[in-house]
């Protein structure tokens, strides 16, 4: 048996993620690593997503019959080829072929060196050193904080793999069409159409209140709340508001009219109706089965994050100034907008190209 990760749910009702090993035993280190991630309020995704990583590198320490106290920075560098060949016995024919892609073993690097400065703040372990210190060019400013680094440095990591850049997936609209088509009940496409329409994450529209949503205005206001039953986040520190169409309040309005029962009082937009405890607001799991069971209907692979990449896209596509994009998906810096989006695929360059000879020939 391989370790694993694996959901439960405690005496309090919460749910709580740890790894099992190869023995069948909870990893007591890992389970503390992930409490105290709970503790902070971290979304039970990413908790979620910790407690699978974490699972994968107990597995490759038990493979390699290695002490997880003792691991050294040449063992995480094996760990990352392990995760690009799990099977080093087997050749591949294609050396450039892997199982795992470039960003994916980088996200696991950094949940090890997450895990690790955990334990060594707790004083279970010295610690990995896992970081070189990059002097900066000399600057006419300085930044905030910068008295609590090393000097004019900043921190790198020793083991990163090189990324190459990659454009985000978005989803076409016949494609749209059809996940709509397959949404069996008023509350699903409200939730699709709202994704698409605004690109709101998935936590943000779990966590939406009826208070949230101005029908008479068009506008849905984005709170940050730690108090969601759901545990929903909406990874913003500041309130905003976003325009959004007829469209989606007409959905809003015949999803309560016809569907929302009136038995439920709940101030929740998204609640549980036909699966799971009725009139509690939808969590990430039910979010979660929805999302495979659209999966299964339509044959479209998809997540709900890619709502709002192709959202963006399409207001970058139509000529919206990046600053404007950042407000509207709430992006703390600029600069992710940047960096996430800026990079168009070659038939956006065709289009600005061919606009850019249009208006030239003109003058």
């Amino acid at each position: 048996m391989r370790s694993r990760s694996q959901r439960v749910v405690i005496p309090t009702g919460d749910v709580q993620w740890v790894v099992i090993d190869s023995h069948g035993e909870i990893v007591q280190p890992i389970l503390e690593y992930l409490e105290y991630l709970g503790n902070l309020e971290r979304s039970p995704n990413t908790i979620r997503s910790y407690a699978g990583n974490l699972a994968k590198f107990w597995e490759f320490l038990e493979s390699s019959d290695m002490d997880w106290r003792l691991l050294q920075l040449e063992n995480l560098a094996e760990f990352m080829a392990w995760l690009r060949n799990p099977e080093p016995s087997v050749v591949p024919v294609n050396s450039k072929v892997s199982i795992r892609a470039e960003s994916t073993v980088n996200r696991f690097i950094t949940v090890i060196y997450n895990f690790y400065e955990f334990q060594r703040r707790s004083g279970a372990i010295a610690g990995i050193d896992g970081y070189d210190y990059k002097q900066l060019p000399k600057r006419r400013y300085k930044p905030f904080l910068h008295h609590v680094t090393k000097g004019n440095a900043s921190k790198v990591k020793r083991l990163k793999l090189r990324e190459p850049r990659r454009l985000p997936k978005v989803l076409t609209q016949a494609q749209v069409r059809t996940i709509l088509a397959s949404c069996k009940h008023l509350r699903d496409k409200l939730l699709i159409t709202l994704l698409y329409e605004t690109g709101m994450r998935i936590g943000q529209a779990l966590g939406l209140r009826h208070e949230d949503i101005r029908s008479w205005d068009n506008e849905i206001l984005i709170v940050p709340r730690n108090d969601n039953v759901n545990r929903a986040r909406a990874k913003t520190d500041t309130e905003y508001v976003i325009h959004t169409s007829s469209n989606v309040m007409s959905f809003y309005s015949a999803y309560l009219v016809d569907e929302y029962p009136s038995e439920i009082d709940s101030d929740y937009v998204f609640v549980n109706i036909w699966a799971g405890a009725r009139g509690m607001p939808m969590n990430y799991e039910g979010s979660r089965a929805l999302l495979l069971t659209l999966r299964r209907r339509t044959g479209i692979y998809f997540n709900w994050h890619m709502f709002r990449h192709t959202h963006a896209t399409s207001l970058l596509q139509h000529d919206w100034n990046m600053a404007l994009v950042q407000k509207r998906l709430g992006h703390k810096s600029i600069q992710t907008t940047i960096d996430t989006y800026a990079h168009l695929d070659d038939k956006d360059m065709r289009r600005a190209h061919q606009q850019f000879l249009e208006k030239w020939q003109q003058h």
